[in-house]
């Protein structure tokens, strides 16, 4: 029997090293993801454990950071892509990542079950949305009494006389609470009674801040009677011991959501679709809704205490693609108008 022997360095050995390694690149893409992410530190490391136990075979390199400078990223990759998918990002983002041809269609499965307010006009749909927070009014019971301040309850209300200096609101330019707020009041008002709105409430607002927070936590404190922020932060706020009421307007409320999708190049198309799919399961939506306002399929979960419970039929409808493409006109007109409010940033 004629044996063919093979030099080491020979055609076959340098074919076999060869398939190796282009094996061996495959395989270390698959079973491994990057996901970028702009959801909070805290419950992003509550999903992220929930899908390693759900996909113990999947690792994900989980790469957080806060919503700018993810997107700034984002943006400077888009030719070469480091990331296989978004976990957590803003509608209006996601839609701009869409826009610039970043996104790969992918229908996640169950996508029926989702509310058609979380989800995106295309067919299949570039992006899922996940979960949502509003807008609420923070109002401290006890320094209102003091001062004769009426407890408001609408937005409307909030450019009476009586609430002069008495105001905290979020900067739209460095804070997505307030921003979604200026764009909740143009698209539910039209620009033009909007920005008159605006104007009226400037003349009561005590200081702009640069966090979402802070204005709930200083109407806490007693240091402002209104602090425009998040119910889920007023929630805390209040179950810390703080005398606020958390009110949600009646003329409706501002909401962003974050939301889920692919990136084109993903080199692990397979496990980035089971990311997504994951994404809107009854087990994510389940640990969604026990550290947020909304989530996109209803479950039924303990809530955090003192959630306002009206929050949900008091969302508006947006329009994320305006949102997309008239952010930065609405910033700048909004910093020429009432900058000179605004804290000095640390």
């Amino acid at each position: 029997m004629n044996q063919t022997t093979h030099r080491p360095g020979g055609p076959f050995s340098r074919l076999m090293a060869a398939l190796w390694l282009a094996l061996a690149a495959a395989g270390a893409q698959a079973g491994q993801l990057t996901a970028y992410s702009s959801a909070g530190a805290d419950v992003l490391k509550i999903y992220a454990d929930q899908f390693a136990k759900s996909h113990p075979s999947i690792k994900v390199n989980w790469v957080r950071d806060s919503t700018g400078i993810l997107q700034a990223k984002l943006m400077a990759e888009k030719d070469n892509p480091r990331a296989d998918v978004v976990f957590g990002h803003t509608a209006a983002n996601m839609v701009a990542l869409g826009q610039a041809g970043m996104l790969t269609p992918y229908a996640p499965k169950g996508l029926e079950r989702l509310s058609p307010i979380y989800l995106e006009k295309r067919s299949p749909p570039q992006w899922v949305g996940l979960y949502g927070w509003a807008s609420a009014i923070c109002f401290n019971t006890i320094e209102a009494k003091k001062s004769g301040v009426p407890k408001p309850l609408k937005w409307a209300d909030l450019t009476q006389p009586a609430y002069k200096g008495k105001v905290m609101m979020p900067n739209p330019a460095s804070s997505g609470t307030g921003l979604l707020m200026v764009n909740a009041w143009i698209q539910m008002w039209g620009e033009e009674k909007a920005w008159a709105y605006m104007d009226k409430l400037h003349d009561n607002i005590a200081s702009y801040s640069h966090s979402g927070d802070k204005p709930c936590e200083q109407a806490g404190a007693g240091e402002v009677v209104v602090g425009l922020s998040l119910p889920v932060r007023g929630a805390k706020v209040k179950s810390a011991g703080a005398p606020i009421d958390v009110i949600i307007a009646d003329e409706g409320t501002g909401w962003d959501m974050q939301a889920a999708g692919i990136l084109k190049g993903s080199k692990n198309m397979d496990d980035a679709k089971l990311l997504l799919d994951w994404s809107i399961s009854t087990e994510a939506m389940e640990a969604y809704g026990r550290n947020s306002e909304v989530t996109a399929v209803p479950v039924k979960v303990p809530k955090m205490e003192n959630i306002p419970g009206n929050i949900a039929e008091k969302m508006i409808k947006v329009d994320f693609d305006w949102v997309a493409k008239d952010q930065s006109r609405v910033v700048a007109e909004w910093r020429k108008r009432y900058e000179n409010k605004s804290e000095p940033k640390k």
